[in-house]
């Protein structure tokens, strides 16, 4: 896993494009609030830089506060320091966002960061920036429309990765068709969950027996808690070996519908974005696995692709990504990893992701001294 850890952290420093230089003045004012403005960049009056706009799609999911926008946001001012980032955070509400655009583009924003709550629906509204001659860096999940550049991880693998996570741990158990597994997948509006899922399937498809499988709006970990609570009524709470879980906020929601249900202590459980939760129920032995995506230079390369958009130099990719405008988009793609019981200490905890403080509380200190933690 640290060699992985390395080639993550290899690619984003190799790859991202060079150091950039700011570019001409932009005007600031209109209705949003600068988020991290620059030094010398004051509302009504012309600047040296320019406006980045970043737009993030919620606020369920702890990373966006804590770690991608701080990160966008350091980034950005390390390259120009006289550029202004614009923040927005769409709560999870399409509607929402494309108000978001349209308030950033009445305020002169020459790039937007964004990562879009329904790819499908911000299309319109990265359309109407193209027209205005702002460029789009989608970062995260790949929008719809006409955007400049891409920063992602490999999702398809993040899929693989957490089906083999699940098999593994089911034929560990015996044979993994003894009984079924329920499949809890992410938002059917997010092109990142088909992704997940495409994946998981790669590997699930014929190893195992699919007893209910959910598409989950808004990666609601209440929606999956009723989801698999129906599934436990369904299948038979002692009868399912084991639970795809997308995501950690999820997998937290069905971790609760197992315990109310009687279903074993251990059936493995999946998850992804090495939330805090996440870690801890892997301690505690409640969920198997999750996916560590460092979003550090993630946001790194938002932020120079960003800069290097608004200063006028072309960008280039690690590879290409077609998001259905039959045109090949720049991509800087990042490869995740697994992180278990086993390499919490090598991985979320040695990359500063979380102190082994935040992660080792209250019922969780036992199992940490047991995991070498504390």
């Amino acid at each position: 896993m640290k060699t992985v850890r390395r080639t993550a952290g290899g690619l984003a420093l190799a790859l991202v494009l060079g150091t950039a230089a700011c570019g001409t003045a932009g005007q600031s004012g209109g209705t949003m609030t600068p988020a991290g403005t620059s030094p010398g960049a004051t509302g009504g009056t012309e600047t040296a830089g320019f406006k980045i706009g970043l737009l993030l799609p919620e606020t369920k999911t702890a990373r966006y506060e804590k770690f991608d926008r701080p990160y966008i946001q350091q980034e950005v001012a390390a390259l120009c320091p006289t550029c202004e980032v614009v923040y927005a955070n769409a709560n999870q509400d399409p509607n929402q966002q494309q108000q978001q655009v349209d308030s950033m583009l009445t305020n002169n924003v020459r790039v937007l960061i964004l990562d879009p709550v329904d790819a499908k629906a911000i299309a319109s509204s990265v359309a109407k920036a193209k027209q205005q001659g702002v460029k789009v860096v989608a970062y995260d999940r790949l929008a719809g429309g006409p955007i400049d550049a891409y920063t992602s991880f490999d999702n398809v693998q993040v899929g693989k990765m957490q089906g083999e996570a699940l098999l593994n741990a089911l034929k560990a158990g015996g044979d993994p068709k003894r009984g079924p597994i329920v499949m809890v997948n992410g938002s059917p509006t997010d092109p990142n969950a088909g992704d997940f899922k495409k994946g998981a399937h790669s590997v699930l498809d014929g190893q195992v027996t699919i007893g209910k499988e959910y598409d989950t709006p808004d990666w609601s970990p209440d929606q999956a808690n009723t989801q698999a609570a129906g599934a436990f009524t369904a299948l038979g709470a002692d009868k399912v070996i084991g639970i795809y879980s997308a995501n950690d906020g999820m997998a937290g929601g069905i971790a609760r519908a197992m315990q109310n249900a009687g279903v074993p202590k251990g059936t493995p459980l999946t998850g992804q974005d090495a939330e805090l939760a996440g870690i801890q129920r892997i301690l505690l032995g409640t969920q198997t696995m999750t996916i560590y995506k460092p979003i550090k230079p993630e946001a790194q390369n938002a932020a120079r692709l960003a800069v290097d958009l608004g200063s006028g130099r072309p960008v280039q990719g690690t590879s290409t990504v077609d998001n259905g405008t039959s045109t090949q988009i720049p991509a800087i793609i990042i490869k995740p990893i697994v992180v278990t019981k086993d390499n919490i200490k090598d991985t979320v905890v040695k990359d500063g992701f979380w102190t082994v403080a935040e992660i080792c509380t209250g019922e969780v200190q036992a199992a940490c001294k047991d995991a070498g933690l504390s």
